[in-house]
């Protein structure tokens, strides 16, 4: 009898909710439009209280489906924010569903708004650009990656065959002309393990920061990592074509190992 009176009072339940108004039954995602539940909690984390809005001109673009859960390609373009009019402080990038959200911080000072990378992913998630505006407004971009998963728990390659030591810190840089109109591409590799923390054994170790100074000293980009990014980072930034053609890289890891490499067209 107890079973009947809770099943009928559940059904009553549901339909009184079905006629309350739309704006009358709570939104749990704070509108997220890919309908995620950690999102609230991210936002409030990552963004704080500051003002937010999700936003078209914040392109986030990886794979419908990740092969490779330890080497997911994702590429941010908010290109679009500068060209109306608006200046962009740092560009910030978390995975919803990751055991370590927080995947990178770029700041873009005097090179384009656009950046290519790869991640460690654990499972299927949103993946975000949040980008705050000189302002102190935030803009939002988002995608969603089906991924196999598992990326963030398994040991790289050259962590489990023990090769990482004899490449610590080594840099690979090239430039590319015309890639896309009034800029220069660059891409590197950094060789570093970069160890999440999450395999029994090994603790966290992974490259904390990088930054690309002209000969005069001037900053171009600055980049904060973090453990999701994957091992062997391989990074793609655009750059105006006035651009000096000769910089300095330089950076640290976590461990307190200096990265410098001289980088140049």
């Amino acid at each position: 009898m107890g079973i009947g009176v809770n099943r009928r009072t559940g059904l009553a339940l549901l339909g009184a909710t079905a006629l309350l108004p739309a704006a009358a039954v709570q939104d749990l995602t704070d509108g997220d439009p890919l309908g995620s539940m950690q999102w609230p909690t991210l936002h409030k984390e990552f963004i704080g209280d500051a003002a937010w809005s999700f936003s078209e001109q914040v392109q986030v673009r990886g794979p419908n489906f990740a092969d490779d859960a330890m080497n997911v390609p994702l590429m941010v373009d908010a290109r679009q924010v500068v060209a109306s009019g608006q200046v962009i402080k740092r560009i910030r990038v978390v995975v919803d569903r990751n055991p370590v959200r927080h995947v990178l911080d770029f700041e873009p000072l005097k090179s384009l708004p656009v950046i290519a990378f790869r991640i460690r992913m654990e499972q299927a998630s949103p993946v975000r650009a949040l980008v705050e505006l000189g302002s102190g407004q935030w803009l939002v971009g988002s995608t969603w990656v089906e991924a196999a998963g598992g990326g963030c728990t398994v040991p790289g390659l050259t962590r489990a065959d023990g090769s990482w030591s004899r490449t610590l810190g080594q840099v690979q840089a090239r430039f590319f002309s015309n890639v896309l109109e009034g800029s220069r591409r660059l891409r590197l590799r950094v060789m570093h393990p970069m160890d999440t923390g999450l395999v029994a054994g090994t603790p966290a170790f992974y490259i904390e920061d990088l930054t690309l100074k002209d000969a005069a000293g001037q900053a171009w980009w600055h980049l904060s990592l973090h453990e999701p990014v994957s091992e062997n980072p391989l990074l793609t930034l655009e750059m105006p074509s006035s651009a000096p053609r000769q910089f300095h890289l330089s950076g640290r890891d976590n461990g307190g190992n200096l990265i410098e490499a001289e980088v140049g067209v």
